[in-house]
């Protein structure tokens, strides 16, 4: 049923170890920690932050490339830490995924029509049946049939990208995980892949998390956005309640760095991300933003602020007093 949760992940970390010696304890890189998010089915979720903070480890989280360290994560009622052989192969065909580069996920030796059929040959289904998919998910990205024979060296970059897209329909997922969809693509092409995109959730009532850097595509396509921040989520709700009265400085700081197409509105802005995100290994015990926050007090460098209600369905982990209403989580 549509708005039920498709996704569910509590207390999800994955720590990568890192190299130890005799006269060093074994140090960690703190990837994801201790992060809780709900995605509900038929809606379009961002994921954003900078580079580093975690958000394709999520991905990988769910797609069970990657082993969590600890977590409860549910996808479309299946845990797939607990997952038999039978429920893993279900999975792998609900969830789809297409990467930042088509061009470097594409076989350069294989033709469209064999990139295409190739997940359906893959998951049994007769030759003769998936070149018809094949065809019909062509049709679906607005492709002619004759780039059936087609190699990837012969496509742009957004017909590379429609191909990816096709590819990943063929199997009728019910989620889609975006990976920087429209990064590697120019400015004009990029609306017609996110229109695309659009026209296909609508269709197929598809679930899609977007990771990405790029606001203005969050503002663009999703319903929610989850910001993160060396391995926690700091802010999440509503897209048009976080992008345009954002609580956490951190999120607001990626709003001001975000490009301006107005060019009357390009001005200096105090709330710009000032220094370096920092480590994931030597983590200090406060609010992981503090030493580059202007607003930062002796409580927020000693002390994990809690997540909490700013707003309807809006929720920050923020000490501001102006960012919390006291009600906590």
């Amino acid at each position: 049923m549509e708005h039920e949760p498709i996704i569910e992940m509590h207390h999800l970390k994955k720590y990568f170890p890192v190299g130890s010696s005799l006269f060093s304890k074994k140090q960690f890189v703190h990837a994801v920690d201790d992060v809780d998010m709900v995605i509900r089915q038929g809606e379009i979720v961002g994921l954003v932050g900078e580079s580093g903070s975690g958000k394709t480890t999520i991905a990988r989280l769910i797609l069970n490339l990657t082993e969590p360290t600890e977590s409860h994560i549910m996808v479309d009622g299946i845990d797939p830490q607990k997952a038999t052989a039978e429920e893993m192969r279900k999975l792998r065909k609900e969830i789809a995924v297409v990467f930042q580069d088509p061009g470097g996920n594409l076989n350069p030796r294989l033709t469209v029509g064999s990139s295409i059929m190739r997940p359906m040959i893959i998951h049994g289904v007769p030759r003769k049946e998936a070149r018809e998919r094949a065809l019909k998910a062509l049709e679906m990205v607005k492709m002619d049939p004759s780039y059936m024979d087609n190699y990837p060296a012969q496509l742009s970059g957004g017909q590379q990208q429609r191909i990816a897209i096709a590819r990943a329909l063929v199997l009728d997922p019910k989620i889609m995980i975006l990976d920087e969809p429209t990064s590697a693509l120019d400015i004009s092409v990029q609306a017609q892949v996110l229109n695309l995109l659009l026209d296909l959730q609508e269709q197929m009532k598809l679930t899609y998390l977007i990771i990405t850097h790029d606001l203005n595509i969050v503002n663009y396509v999703c319903d929610r956005v989850f910001v993160m921040y060396l391995g926690k989520i700091v802010e999440y709700g509503p897209k048009k309640s976080v992008l345009h009265q954002p609580e956490h400085p951190y999120t607001r700081g990626l709003m001001a760095a975000s490009p301006i197409l107005d060019p009357t509105r390009r001005e200096k802005n105090p709330e710009r991300l000032a220094g370096d995100p920092g480590s994931l290994i030597h983590l200090a015990p406060g609010c992981r933003f503090a030493p580059r926050c202007r607003f930062a007090s002796d409580k927020c460098r000693q002390e994990q602020p809690p997540m909490l209600l700013v707003g309807d369905d809006h929720y920050a982990a923020c000490f501001m007093d102006h960012a919390v209403n006291d009600k906590d989580v």
